[in-house]
Order: C-alpha cells, then sequence, then structure tokens
C-alpha cells in the first residue's frame, strides 16, 4: 500500500509504499487488548508489602471474656476485623504480574495499532524530522507548521536527533521514541502519530 509523505514544512511530498501486512491488516480490537493489557502488567513492579495477621505485633492473649461482656466474642487484636489488624490477603513484594503474550501475537497487535491508525488519519509520515539547535521554540514551530500543534504527538524516528530529544523535553504532549521502542502503549494513548520515511523501513524490518 502507498503512505502520503509530507516534507517538514508541512506540504505533501512524495508517497512511500509500505507493507500491507503492516499497515492493511484487520482491526482486531482482543488481540490489541491483550497485547496492551500486557505490556502495562508487565510494567508493574511488586514493591507494596502489607502485614498478615501472623505479623503484627500484638499479644495473642484473648481481649475479654467469651461470655458476659455483651460483645461480640473475640480470640486475638490482631484479627483483621480489628483496627489495627493484620491484612486478610495482605499485598507481598514477591507477588508476579507478568502476562505472557507470544512473540508472533505481540507483533500482530502492533500491525493491527499501526492499521488502524492509518485509517483514522491518525498517522502521518514525514521525509525527516531534525532541529537546528535544541530548542523547544522551534520544535513548538515545527509541530505547528505541520498541523499538530494542538495533538498529542508521538514522533518515531530511524534514528533519534538529539536536538530534536532536547527540544521535546518540555512539550508535554510530545514525545519522541526510536522505531525499536515503539510499543503499543504510547501507540494507542497518542492522537497523531509522526513516523520518519526512514522509521517506516525500521519498523517493517523489526515487525517482519
Amino acid at each position: 500500500m502507498e503512505l502520503k509523505v509530507i516534507d517538514d514544512s508541512g506540504k505533501a511530498s512524495a508517497s512511500c509504499s509500505a507493507s500491507d501486512d503492516l499497515f492493511g491488516r484487520e482491526y482486531n480490537e482482543a488481540l490489541i487488548h491483550q497485547v496492551v493489557t500486557a505490556y502495562q502488567a508487565n510494567a508493574r513492579s511488586a514493591n507494596s508489602k502489607q502485614k498478615g495477621r501472623s505479623e503484627i505485633a500484638k499479644s495473642t492473649r484473648k481481649p475479654f471474656a467469651q461470655k458476659g461482656t455483651g460483645r461480640a466474642r473475640a480470640g486475638m487484636a490482631s484479627s483483621p476485623l480489628w483496627r489495627g489488624g493484620g491484612k486478610i490477603f495482605p499485598n507481598s513484594p514477591d507477588e508476579n504480574f507478568t502476562q505472557k503474550v507470544n512473540r508472533k501475537m505481540y507483533r500482530a497487535g502492533l500491525a493491527s495499532i499501526l492499521s488502524q491508525l492509518v485509517r483514522e488519519d491518525r498517522l502521518t509520515v514525514v521525509d525527516s524530522l531534525t532541529l537546528a539547535a535544541p530548542k523547544t521554540k522551534l520544535l513548538a514551530q515545527k509541530m505547528k507548521q505541520l498541523g499538530l500543534d494542538s495533538d498529542r504527538v508521538l514522533i518515531i524516528t530511524d534514528n533519534v536527533d538529539e536536538n530534536l530529544y532536547l527540544s521535546s523535553r518540555n512539550l508535554p504532549h510530545v514525545l519522541v521514541l526510536e522505531a525499536h521502542q515503539a510499543d503499543p502503549v504510547s501507540l494507542v494513548h497518542f492522537s497523531k502519530v509522526l513516523v520518519t520515511r526512514g522509521a517506516i523501513a525500521k519498523i517493517e524490518e523489526i515487525l517482519a
């Protein structure tokens, strides 16, 4: 299939050929959901620790008599029903949140996302994107020229230009990634995706 290409001033340029398997795949919502969920789950770290009733530093003595007080019977103050007692199902730092996704499924999910971006006209291909100096103002002007100043923009390049990366850090709605760093969560999150022509070739090579 052919993708429209613009120059760095926002004017239409030539077109570039792209793989139908990568940019013309049918939309698979279930697969995309599985890939995105697994990616987010695998990024989680189990750093929360709670104490169970056996770990609470309280006396194991019976708080009051079983009968005659009019209160509900209680065995010890470390009961999960009591304030300051142990948790019933405590969080553990050993908890494993990872979800396995086969490589073929992961690549198919990325291809489905990219194809949907093309269908929704959210993916823009540019010849190249470089800046003369590491200035946020220059990148903001460039985004305005490309008509992307009012959107959340993900920029994917074949090789990240240092000036481009430094200029993007103060723009809260712009993220610059190399082709091999493109992930399903970022592709879904940003409303517009700006890809260089060289990055298209690298993405096809990675996901082939």
